[in-house]
């Protein structure tokens, strides 16, 4: 099993080593290039990924063709579109890679087969939606009312290197602001 969902299994979970390796096959290691798409809206999620390394944002696209990002996968976190993956329905949102990543990906049916048959992969399923819950409600009550600027600290709280990591772009299109004011903001901080 790659270390880093070795790890991850291992901060959440009490799982033997014996069984984390029978998980391993389970999960397919790719490399992707930099802005590659690994769901498009309309597409049937088929996969939940566990980012290696480099970074994936879940985004949609409004009918005036604005960006907005939901979520940021980091390294060491796991990152899907659950409406589509659960429903199995066409995905309203995207999933593209915003750098060179390296993603293990699982099979839709092999991981609710584990969820349903491996108590640990039960347990970093429900730990999932439980932080995704959260992680949302907290986005939404913290920044309902905020102004751009306390938006951006907010952030660096959260993701410190966000900012030297991911475009003006990206950024703004997950604070709900235009990148002209992520970089006039920038250049005061």
């Amino acid at each position: 099993m790659h270390p880093k969902l070795k790890l991850y299994f291992e901060e959440r979970t009490h799982i033997s080593e014996e069984r984390l390796m029978a998980l391993a096959p389970f999960f397919r290691e790719n490399t992707f290039r930099k802005y590659a798409f690994l769901l498009r809206e309309g597409e049937v999620c088929k996969y939940n990924y566990f980012v290696v390394s480099g970074c994936l944002r879940i985004f949609s696209v409004n009918l005036e063709g604005t960006e907005n990002t939901r979520y940021f996968g980091f390294e060491g976190k796991f990152a899907t579109s659950f409406t589509s993956l659960i429903s199995r329905q066409p995905a309203f949102e995207s999933i593209q890679c915003l750098e060179k990543s390296t993603i293990l990906s699982i099979y839709r049916d092999d991981f609710y087969h584990l969820v349903e048959t491996e108590p640990a992969v039960n347990a970093i399923y429900r730990n999932i939606l439980e932080s995704a819950y959260i992680t949302t409600q907290k986005r939404i009550y913290d920044l309902q009312g905020a102004d751009s600027l306390q938006r951006v600290k907010w952030l660096l709280e959260r993701y410190p290197d966000i900012l030297s990591r991911l475009s003006n772009k990206i950024v703004a299109s997950y604070l709900g602001i235009t990148p002209y004011t992520l970089s006039r903001i920038k250049a005061k901080l």
